[in-house]
């Protein structure tokens, strides 16, 4: 048998059939598109992280000083207006009680007083 370099290259008459191999392609290599011959697929822009409707929301009901209903997680209802706010907390002015300093997580709903009558 005549010398080779690689096993698989051996006198086909003593090896058996061995046909061609294709090469493996490489699929991550490739660039992938959207047909137009862009390399980037067309992604969706991510959504914004916070849509400021919360803030809007605060700001509306501080500025006309509404008089508003907090539930707690625990079912306690607690009423006053909204003076001011943060990322994590809420101060709520109480007539005839002392105001109080919330914060959001304990905070289960809130909605206007007027909602109730």
């Amino acid at each position: 048998m005549p010398f080779m370099n690689r096993k698989y290259e051996a006198d086909r008459s003593q090896s058996g059939n061995r046909g061609f191999r294709s090469p493996m392609t490489d699929f991550n290599r490739q660039p992938r598109g959207n047909g137009n011959g862009s390399a980037r697929p067309n992604l969706k822009a991510a959504p914004p992280e916070t849509t400021n409707a919360e803030s809007f929301y605060y700001l509306k009901q501080m500025s006309s000083r509404t008089p508003m209903v907090i539930v707690m997680t625990d079912g306690e209802e607690i009423r006053g207006s909204i003076e001011w706010y943060d990322k994590t907390s809420l101060k709520v002015n109480r007539s005839g009680a002392p105001n109080l300093l919330i914060q959001k997580q304990w905070i289960k709903y809130l909605f206007k007083q007027e909602e109730l009558d």
